[in-house]
């Protein structure tokens, strides 16, 4: 011990002694780390996971208010919906259908509710 701090005094310039040196106490150190620990939880949660549940949860009740002729966003592909089924949805896209997932729709904006049926 006197070693290092002989050469800490001869490195550094400045004389020093065991005294000088902090006490470490453990509540402190343990007390700050969860404090931060909650701060972090709570910027996640209200920045990050809140408002992702809020944006689901309305996609979600948009999506199960789907009818005939709504506009929808279906993976880039704008078009109108000409036929619901469990778990797909045909979308009409100038002159071609194609079938989707529901989980893929982006968006829905309410329609007219007319679309001619091609057959």
């Amino acid at each position: 011990m006197k070693k290092a701090l002989l050469a800490l005094t001869l490195f550094c310039g400045q004389k020093l002694s065991a005294a000088d040196a902090p006490a470490a106490t453990p509540d402190q150190g343990i007390t700050q780390t969860l404090v931060m620990v909650a701060i972090a939880m709570a910027f996640f949660y209200f920045i990050l996971w809140r408002p992702e549940q809020k944006r689901r949860k309305a996609l979600e009740s948009q999506r199960s208010s789907m009818k005939k002729g709504d506009r929808v966003v279906c993976m880039g592909v704008v078009g109108t919906l000409s036929k619901i089924k469990e778990e797909t949805v045909v979308i009409r896209s100038g002159t071609s259908e194609i079938e989707f997932l529901k989980a893929a729709i982006s968006d829905v904006q309410p329609g007219t509710g007319a679309v001619e049926d091609k057959e």
